[in-house]
């Protein structure tokens, strides 16, 4: 919709951007209207001085301000009537005796001006499309056909007077781009002063977030930012720490499995192909380390028999419970946490008196 012309309201000049709107050019300065009124109220004084200059009429004329224009930049129907008699184009009042005896169909005409007060603005076909160029909006609107009908007449329900522009309208860009394409607008415009308002809102909330930053120095909310970030990284190390001794958990049990699995394979819990419940699995696991606590228990007590005195012992080593011990008892004094380390300890040192007794012979 780039080629296609549109000015934008600016003061109340809305007459002459309804006809440049419609020619698709700046045709119009408020100057060349402002001529064409105070040509039209000079006529208007000539027709009344032919009653009499003296007369009470002619002189309540004389005082009364022009009825074609005004100092805020409003023109009327017949300056625009006029302006556009210079191309050799007509306006027709829609739904007059003129209109209906010419058997007007809306989607086979060209343009339309509507008025409404003191408001002007176009809507016109380009190409084989129509758009509404009113000036208080932030740019063209797209009307479909099936739409078009309806539309002009919501405007006559809300007070507009609808002129149908007849003759021939001079060539523009848009007009002959638009012959060879068609366009589709996904957002409709909006209406300057809606935007306005959203740019001046969006303005208030930028100074006060601005006036805020500046009354705290931005140090709460950088405090605050901080905190999160030291909660963050703390949950983070949990989860580290977490997964490590989940980790640890995994390598003492392999290697506790690993120390003891050359004289004890059947005792490994077979859980594999079996659906166990975890109760049933918390009970395996208790009667497997059991057994896997007592049995490297019972290799440590063979082993020392072995090795000479005062070899089979090591600084800080834990107190031992007497030999005749059965599992069951050691199980139950230790928890499975104690099990474990003692089961990861005995094996360990297992390991240590083979390597010994393998260098000796």
């Amino acid at each position: 919709m780039e080629s296609i012309f549109h000015e934008k309201q600016e003061g109340s000049l809305c007459a002459q951007h309804c006809l440049n709107n419609l020619l698709q050019g700046e045709y119009f300065s408020p100057v060349e209207l402002s001529s064409i009124a105070h040509q039209l109220d000079e006529e208007e004084r000539m027709r009344m001085a032919e009653g009499g200059v003296t007369s009470e009429d002619y002189r309540t004329f004389l005082q009364q301000p022009s009825g074609n224009m005004d100092d805020s930049g409003f023109f009327s129907i017949q300056v625009i009537s006029n302006a556009l008699k210079v191309w050799g184009l007509e306006l027709i009042l829609f739904n007059s005796p003129e209109y209906q005896r010419l058997r007007i169909d809306p989607i086979n005409e060209k343009s339309f001006i509507c008025n409404y007060k003191e408001h002007w603005f176009t809507v016109r076909k380009l190409g084989n499309q129509w758009f509404n160029l009113n000036s208080l909006l932030t740019g063209p609107e797209l009307i479909s056909d099936t739409y078009l009908a309806l539309f002009l007449a919501q405007l006559q329900q809300e007070g507009y007077s609808i002129f149908v522009v007849k003759g021939d309208l001079p060539d523009c860009e848009a007009d002959q781009l638009l012959q060879m394409i068609r366009v589709q607008q996904m957002h409709r415009p909006k209406l300057i002063g809606e935007e306005l308002a959203q740019l001046k809102e969006q303005r208030v909330l930028q100074t006060g977030l601005e006036q805020v930053l500046e009354a705290n120095d931005g140090t709460e909310i950088l405090d605050e930012d901080e905190e999160d970030l030291q909660r963050a990284l703390a949950l983070s190390r949990q989860e580290i720490d977490l997964e490590d001794e989940e980790a640890d958990l995994r390598r003492a049990i392999q290697l506790s499995m690993q120390g003891c699995s050359r004289n004890t394979p059947q005792d490994t819990p077979q859980t594999s192909g079996t659906n166990l419940t975890s109760e049933e699995l918390r009970k395996r696991r208790e009667a497997y380390f059991e057994k896997l606590t007592f049995e490297c228990f019972r290799q440590q007590q063979q082993q020392r028999q072995v090795d000479p005195p005062g070899q089979g012992s090591h600084p800080g080593e834990r107190p031992t419970t007497s030999s005749g011990a059965s599992g069951s008892d050691l199980g139950d004094a230790l928890s499975e946490e104690d099990m474990l380390r003692a089961a990861v300890t005995m094996s360990l040192e297992t390991v240590r008196n083979n390597l010994k007794t393998e260098g000796k012979k």
